[in-house]
């Protein structure tokens, strides 16, 4: 059984969005992770996405977006993404799962000998952009990745592994709150991606290792629309 990880995928099936208005690169870029994932996932592999799942606005429009993930092998597990506004309840979202796909929310997944736990995270207060609006947003997401990772307490001896979609550290914010409840809680591998274009040439956020954790950033174009495998 392997671990792979893969972020921000992006979809708009339903009403189809030109992704390469972001790049030559983000042409045809499901068909560059799809052909990737099917030839390199088996069934019992696990494959995390720690969200920007789809474009959609609504549930129901996300639903060809979340068909196309089913569809592909292993076990898909997701998070919530800033993007992902069609995201509705926990019930709502898991009627439209098949074919070993799930989502975390304030909960966590057992499968082999790990455990995964995760939270959509957001912007940190030691970055610039940080605004006041921000506070209440932060300070619910710290409580959301404290309740999946004590949820996952009824399994000791499992690894723990998570997914964040906001980076929970940054090159020069490396003890920040996010990661001192990583730390304390035992994580073993973090993954997480929303850092996208320019940004992604000044910055070295991938194979980090700090406080015990180790942490991997799996945006799809920084990983070259390939999976990662993380364990």
């Amino acid at each position: 059984m392997n671990i792979y990880a893969i972020g921000d995928l992006h979809l708009s099936n339903a009403q189809p969005k030109a992704m390469d208005i972001f790049g030559e690169h983000w042409k045809n870029h499901f068909e560059k992770i799809s052909a990737d994932w099917r030839e390199r996932v088996a069934g019992e592999d696990v494959v995390l996405i720690p969200g920007d799942i789809s474009w959609a606005m609504k549930l129901e429009d996300a639903r060809p977006d979340l068909d196309a993930i089913c569809s592909l092998p292993g076990k898909k597990i997701m998070i919530k993404g800033n993007h992902d506004y069609w995201w509705g309840s926990l019930a709502k979202v898991n009627a439209m799962l098949h074919n070993d796909t799930y989502i975390l929310q304030n909960n966590c997944l057992a499968v082999g000998k790990w455990v995964f736990c995760g939270t959509r995270g957001w912007t940190l207060p030691q970055d610039s952009s940080f605004g006041g609006n921000d506070l209440k947003i932060y300070e619910r997401e710290k409580i959301r990745l404290q309740l999946s990772l004590e949820s996952a307490k009824k399994y000791p001896d499992y690894e723990k592994i998570v997914m964040m979609h906001f980076p929970p550290i940054y090159q020069n914010m490396k003890n920040t709150e996010f990661a001192q409840i990583l730390e304390r809680e035992g994580a073993a591998e973090v993954v997480f991606g929303h850092l996208h274009g320019d940004i992604l040439k000044n910055i070295n956020l991938t194979d980090v290792k700090t406080g015990g954790v180790n942490y991997n950033l799996v945006s799809a174009d920084y990983l070259d629309f390939k999976l990662k495998r993380i364990r």
